[in-house]
């Protein structure tokens, strides 16, 4: 079907300033997963605006933060959509980087500054944004719509399986619209049919009862050094993975899917600048590096804690040591394999002594291509931009897509506006554009429309 995008295109220009406005009440409410800061009230807020929409709501209990389920559009619809979100942000630390207050909106030069603006709170709420623009201008929805926004995804999205496993016949659906999505440098549109897996571990080492005089050194263990001997076994001096059969379990890629990844266009001499750096690891070509940011599975150390780090010197042995890893896994990994890999791996040198801590992981997991909503998402992307997407097998990162794409075997995409080059998720100085916010309302209006009525 078409929609009257005039009608659409005037709603929300004349509604510009509200919209902007209720962006700013989400931003200024902290919902920090990581410490449950705030994340029951975010979630009341989110639940109250699809009320305003005329949806149905529920706010389902888990054992951590509570989902919120909304449906809109007819019962009778011939077509239904999940569409997932998040309403959980990271931490704002290292505050004293944040160049304006991170749960205050700021507009600058066109740019939204605040925690949550690009993940996932822009998103989030532009979509529904979009929806109110879509019932006032074009009437019923032509298609039925259930909105899965989860509280938990920056802490590995602990109790969405099972939630979806409990509710896998209330959640049947012909695709999913994942998160977001965005653009290169080039202006492209870049989306994709799934993303890595996650595991997250935390290691621990205990030594002393209490920091030691470091004249004690020569007598006893210390934990920051045990630490340290344990995770260089994890890699060798040319960054390759030497975790005990990890890489054994790594689906080799067939020549479909390396031609998938070769044929992703990216602005690598741009990507460099950006970051400051000016070569690629162990001096890799750019095709190399495609390849492997897609493709690679990862071990990487997040941080490491342990004795002092503050200015001048003290002179202790730690009492303990600290270090937080994830693993980015690709086919054939799984967050449980990692674990008991690395439990053996550590048995097996010596290092009974240092604790992991499993903080939260989700699976591996890519629609096939073709896909009604891989089709809705390019017709929608030329629709709105005249530009045919960047098409990612599956994104460099990660997001509870597994028990949606594979447990309950929906297609699913992650196809939207907001993401830039630039967006500084999990950073301070998070950020999107004010037109992108826009662009992203346009480009959720043309994807149901197109969702609506491509042939299957």
């Amino acid at each position: 079907m078409s929609y009257h995008t005039q009608s659409f295109n005037e709603y929300i220009a004349q509604h510009h300033e509200r919209f902007l406005a209720e962006f700013a009440k989400f931003i200024a409410q902290p919902s920090v997963a990581a410490d449950n800061r705030g994340v029951q009230e975010m979630c009341d807020m989110v639940a109250e605006r699809f009320r305003q929409l005329g949806a149905a709501v529920t706010i389902y209990p888990t054992a951590g933060s509570p989902v919120v389920y909304a449906e809109i559009g007819p019962k009778d619809a011939a077509r239904t959509l999940i569409i997932y979100n998040h309403y959980d942000v990271q931490p704002e630390d290292p505050i004293e980087l944040w160049d304006t207050a991170p749960f205050e909106m700021v507009i600058k030069e066109g740019v939204i500054y605040g925690r949550g603006t690009s993940d996932d709170k822009g998103e989030l709420l532009s979509r529904i944004q979009a929806v109110e623009a879509w019932l006032k201008t074009q009437g019923d929805l032509p298609v039925r719509i259930k909105w899965v926004v989860e509280g938990e995804e920056e802490t590995g999205s602990a109790h969405l399986a099972d939630w979806v496993k409990e509710h896998a016949a209330m959640l049947q659906a012909d695709g999913v619209l994942w998160e977001g999505g965005g653009y290169d440098e080039a202006g492209r549109p870049m989306f994709g049919l799934g993303g890595k897996g996650l595991a997250y571990f935390e290691l621990r080492c205990q030594g002393p009862n209490h920091d030691l005089h470091s004249s004690i050194a020569p007598i006893v263990v210390n934990p920051a050094w045990r630490l340290v001997w344990a995770l260089s076994t994890l890699k060798d001096a040319n960054d390759q993975i030497t975790l005990d059969d990890y890489m054994q379990h790594v689906r080799p890629l067939s020549t479909e899917e390396l031609a998938l990844i070769d044929a992703v266009p990216m602005e690598f001499e741009a990507m460099r600048e950006r970051w400051g750096i000016s070569n690629w690891i162990k001096g890799q070509t750019d095709h190399q590096a495609r390849r492997d940011y897609i493709a690679a599975p990862t071990i990487n150390i997040c941080g490491f804690h342990s004795g002092y780090g503050g200015a001048g010197s003290k002179t202790v042995l730690p009492a303990e040591a600290s270090a937080k890893l994830d693993f980015r896994l690709v086919d054939g990994l799984t967050s449980p394999l990692a674990e008991r890999l690395l439990r053996a791996h550590l048995d097996r040198r010596g290092f009974t002594d240092i604790s992991i801590t499993d903080l939260g992981g989700e699976e591996f997991a890519a629609s096939r291509p073709g896909s009604l909503v891989q089709h809705a998402a390019i017709a929608a992307s030329q629709d709105t931009w005249d530009k045919t997407p960047i098409m990612y097998p599956w994104f460099p990162g990660s997001g509870p897509m597994h028990p949606f794409g594979v447990v309950l075997g929906i297609p699913l995409i992650f196809a939207g506006a907001t993401w830039h080059p630039d967006i500084r998720a999990h950073s301070p100085n998070e950020n999107i554009f004010v037109k992108d916010y826009v662009e992203s309302m346009r480009f959720t209006a043309a994807f149901i429309a197109r969702f609506a009525s491509l042939e299957a």
